[in-house]
């Protein structure tokens, strides 16, 4: 059941919520044993991001190597720009969309830099990252092994934590699979929300442009305290949602 959809089909610029397409592409060439999570590449000094986020650009200690795994947990958690450039030289564009359309998300893709093995993060709609989130926790999208790898780097407690998580406790943080993009008059969050057992209940998709210096939000601008707001109710519903499904003396729940 779908309880908000308004211009879910527009695509945007995702920004680093196309990450996890990106680890998803990544990791379904782990799947097809193409490529290895302790396969190691090299960070030279030409691979990272002045000024990006992340940790690789805090190391300062280049050449050094890392493993496809570390790259894709830094990629999911504290969201490392150098990381996309790692992943770009395992898993190139071109690849990176076969692997999408093919998957079923025309509309979500990483856009080549000329001349170079790089790409940017490139655009997707509400609708497919939504989607993509559904086949992820359904288990229809990777194997079990690449799927619980992804969801333990969305859900772990060094991920994102300023939007629906910010006012959470750890406990309920470690319930919710999220990723987050912003750039300019953008900010975006998608995830799943999980309840006490483990059980997925609710998928999100925000999409949300034209705010001026969205990149730059404070802890108490409006739509930063409005998203903690929309996270609460939305973990309560997760709540309510498995409560109904099993109420307390039912005979189906097991400890």
């Amino acid at each position: 059941m779908v309880a908000v959809d308004e211009s879910a089909s527009l695509p945007v610029e995702a920004y680093s919520v196309n990450k996890i397409a990106v680890a998803t592409a990544v990791l379904d060439t782990v799947d097809r044993g193409r490529l290895a999570l302790d396969q190691q590449v090299e960070v030279t000094a030409e691979t990272v991001t002045p000024g990006g986020d992340g940790i690789f650009g805090l190391a300062g200690a280049y050449p050094s190597r890392v493993t496809v795994g570390l790259v894709l947990a830094n990629l999911l958690t504290v969201s490392d720009d150098v990381a996309v450039r790692l992943c770009a030289l395992v898993c190139p564009a071109v690849e990176v969309n076969r692997i999408l359309v093919a998957k079923g998300f025309p509309d979500t893709s990483v856009q080549p830099v000329a001349d170079s093995p790089r790409f940017h993060l490139g655009t997707s709609t509400a609708r497919e990252t939504h989607d993509l989130l559904r086949a992820l926790v359904g288990g229809t999208l990777l194997s079990p092994a690449s799927t619980a790898f992804v969801l333990r780097s969305l859900r772990s407690p060094v991920a994102f934590t300023d939007g629906i998580r910010r006012t959470m406790s750890s406990a309920e943080r470690s319930r919710i699979a999220t990723k987050a993009g912003w750039f300019r008059d953008a900010r975006h969050e998608a995830g799943v929300i999980f309840d006490t057992a483990g059980t997925p209940r609710l998928t999100y998709a925000f999409f949300a442009a034209g705010q001026p210096r969205a990149d730059d939000f404070g802890a108490t601008h409006p739509a930063v305290q409005a998203r903690a707001r929309l996270g609460r109710r939305l973990l309560d519903l997760a709540d309510r949602l498995a409560a109904r499904e099993h109420p307390p003396d039912s005979p189906g729940i097991h400890g």
